[in-house]
């Protein structure tokens, strides 16, 4: 269901004028049908996530799935491996070396999803401060991958990631997954545990992939809240 102004002010507690700069100004997704602002669910959630804006749990209404469905963070690192080291002079060869190592079904179009992850950077930067970017597909409903999965990748050099910290990028969170179901728990996932203190600090220091990946299982991040800790250390 297509959301209007009025439901965007109403999820987000915000004024319409905010919601109008928000498309004129920060590159809020919208599309306009008879002079009139439209915004897709998913589009909106991702926008905020990368934003570290607060949504309403609304937004994610009838997209529920059990815990017993759900893979945690540290399944969805397990699935798509930490990488050290990838070559790359701009954001296009970076990600070029990123989709060259994940581990994707054979005769996957890799071609294809390095445009996909291009294509949604020319919208707006996924680079979400501190030199650290969460490149993703648009469109992840069409990826014919057997479940979600997220490749943390270390880049040799910094790059310019146009973000908006100005500060260059050698981290990437990659995500890749079926639906846009899964695409919405991946971003809130990473969005989350980058808020962790000693998962961030993992991160940042370019742990060993065990550490990181055992930071990531201390917790159990789902749709709605938190469950677990990360105990004194954090």
């Amino acid at each position: 269901m297509q959301l209007t102004v009025h439901d965007v002010c109403r999820l987000m507690k915000v004024s319409e004028r905010i919601v109008r700069r928000w498309v004129r100004e920060e590159q809020l997704p919208a599309h306009r049908v008879g002079g009139r602002y439209h915004f897709n669910r998913s589009e909106l959630f991702e926008w905020a996530t990368l934003r570290k804006l607060t949504v309403a749990p609304e937004l994610l209404e009838g997209d529920r799935v059990s815990a017993a469905q759900y893979d945690t963070l540290a399944d969805a690192l397990t699935a798509g491996g930490i990488f050290y080291q990838l070559p790359g002079q701009n954001v296009e060869s970076a990600l070029r070396a990123v989709v060259a190592c994940m581990p994707l079904p054979e005769g996957f179009d890799r071609e294809m999803l390095l445009n996909m992850f291009l294509s949604r950077e020319r919208l707006g930067s996924t680079a979400v401060g501190d030199g650290i970017a969460i490149p993703h597909p648009r469109y992840p409903v069409v990826l014919s991958v057997p479940g979600p999965q997220v490749s943390l990748c270390y880049l040799e050099h910094a790059i310019d990631f146009a973000a908006g910290d100005g500060r260059a990028v050698d981290t990437l969170f990659v995500l890749v997954s079926p639906t846009a179901r899964w695409h919405s728990r991946l971003l809130t996932q990473v969005a989350r545990a980058l808020g962790r203190p000693r998962f961030r600090r993992l991160v940042t220091r370019k742990a060993p992939a065990a550490e990181i990946i055992e930071a990531a299982r201390a917790f159990q991040i789902t749709g709605g809240g938190t469950n677990g800790s990360e105990g004194a250390a954090s």
